[in-house]
């Protein structure tokens, strides 16, 4: 893949994160990062200074589609606790289905003429980002038919086999 990836032009780096951690994603980090500088137009979707719902509404607009945003009572509730307690600056990830733009799995592809709904709001501080939840989705992984865990054995003297 490395050849490959030097023969069209492209620098690539391997990353080894599943056996040492983030150190094994330092070099795949830092060429990302000098990628970004080349002949890049890039800029942030939103200034990180505007408000927690400004950076939703420009995210479900701009990006999804969407005519608006509407939020539950709670996620509402939420967003104004983030704010107070200073979070408000904290860059967005929105979590929604997989199957559409939207936050209804029924509208395929990138519709148009609908509102997502903000259904939840939570801080990962050690991440360094708000998590926004639309629609009704769930947020844990889902297992495949064959899950590696039952592939996962110990031997007599201890030797885990099977965990990659």
């Amino acid at each position: 893949v490395l050849n490959q990836c030097k023969k069209l032009g492209y620098d690539a780096e391997v990353s080894t994160v599943h056996n040492d951690g983030g150190a094994g994603g330092i070099n795949l980090a830092k060429k990302v990062l000098a990628a970004t500088e080349l002949n890049s137009n890039f800029k942030p979707l939103y200034d990180h200074s505007k408000s927690i719902k400004e950076k939703i509404e420009i995210i479900s607009k701009k990006v999804y589609g969407a005519d608006g945003v509407s939020y539950t009572q709670n996620a509402a509730q939420l967003i104004s606790l983030l704010t107070e307690q200073g979070f408000a600056n904290l860059p967005v990830c929105m979590g929604k289905t997989q199957k559409s733009l939207s936050d209804d799995a029924s509208l395929i592809g990138r519709p148009t003429g609908f509102k997502v709904t903000v259904q939840k709001v939570k801080v990962s501080a050690g991440a360094g980002y708000i998590v926004v939840y639309l629609g009704k989705i769930l947020t844990m992984p889902g297992l495949p038919k064959n899950p590696a865990a039952e592939h996962i054995t110990v031997d007599d003297e201890g030797v885990i086999s099977g965990l990659f």
